[in-house]
């Protein structure tokens, strides 16, 4: 699979499907408790990325949890995973604790700088973040800033002098990098592990969470019965996901996402059992059809 990596300046204007902050005397605690990485790592200013997970260990959401130097207050930021989805995870598990979430998400918007604009070094203020983002394989940095207020003044000419990128092309730059889109890619009826998400978003050594029992055992077991694979084809992308996909008559499993190649092709993601594909093994879109979509990825 060819590889995109950009180094001129580029950027990508987007709205967060989730911005929530959190605050109360038990916020800290409480929030460890319930997300899948170790938000005690979490420094004065900085973020963490991990998973918001079903009793049964299920993939309900991703997001960064951000910090500020603010006492007993976290922000929770995600691309696509909603706001209402993460607020209700949240809230169905406060019982007597001190925790209040408040949904800010349509005051907020969100720049990607990538490539060389990434490295810039800028002032930030009470109304705007940044921290690293999980888009691609380029370095990249996101800013985050209220709506109302506008690009800060700190970044206007930095985004002035950069490339605005598309979502197709971003999309293509994600897929390319091996990064799985949350709840699109792999979603509710999905474990972490099937998409590879164990080495950055989940953490072993943390204690209890909710999920953390499932995590343990998947840990021992080592393996599972399905992956999320990057496949090719040719010709435009399906537009139409999920989608099932066959070896020859048999159900293997389904496309999650596609978007062009930018050469005359597609890339995308699907979700496939292990036992009946292979690196070699054609599929296609209807049973019986012609085996026209590849795997890049080892099962």
């Amino acid at each position: 699979m060819p590889i995109t990596v950009s180094t001129s300046p580029t950027v990508f204007p987007w709205q967060p499907a989730a911005w929530l902050r959190v605050t109360g005397d038990d916020a800290a605690g409480f929030l460890q408790g319930q997300f899948t990485n170790d938000l005690r790592v979490l420094p004065g200013a900085g973020s963490v990325y991990g998973l918001w997970l079903t009793l049964k260990g299920k993939v309900l959401a991703d997001s960064f949890v951000l910090r500020r130097n603010e006492e007993n207050a976290f922000w929770i930021g995600s691309y696509f995973s909603p706001a209402g989805v993460i607020r209700e995870r949240i809230e169905s598990h406060v019982i007597a604790d001190d925790v209040t979430v408040d949904d800010v998400t349509s005051e907020w918007s969100g720049l990607t700088l990538s490539g060389d604009a990434a490295d810039i070094v800028l002032p930030e203020s009470p109304a705007v973040f940044s921290f690293k983002g999980r888009r691609s394989r380029a370095t990249a940095r996101e800013w985050m800033f209220r709506t109302a207020d506008g690009v800060p003044e700190s970044l206007a000419a930095v985004v002035a002098g950069a490339r605005t990128v598309s979502s197709d092309e971003m999309m293509r730059w994600r897929i390319e990098a091996g990064i799985p889109a949350v709840p699109l890619d792999v979603g509710p009826a999905d474990l972490p592990n099937e998409a590879g998400l164990e080495a950055d978003a989940i953490s072993y050594t943390k204690g209890c969470y909710l999920g953390q029992e499932v995590m343990a055992r998947l840990k021992s077991m080592g393996q599972v019965r399905r992956r999320l694979l990057r496949v090719a084809g040719s010709g435009d992308a399906p537009t139409t996901w999920p989608a099932p996909l066959f070896v020859e008559s048999r159900l293997v499993g389904e496309l999650r996402s596609a978007v062009g190649d930018g050469a005359g092709g597609w890339i995308g993601w699907a979700m496939l059992t292990r036992m009946h594909v292979a690196v070699e093994t054609g599929l296609a879109l209807a049973p019986g059809g012609t085996p026209a979509i590849r795997l890049t990825d080892s099962p």
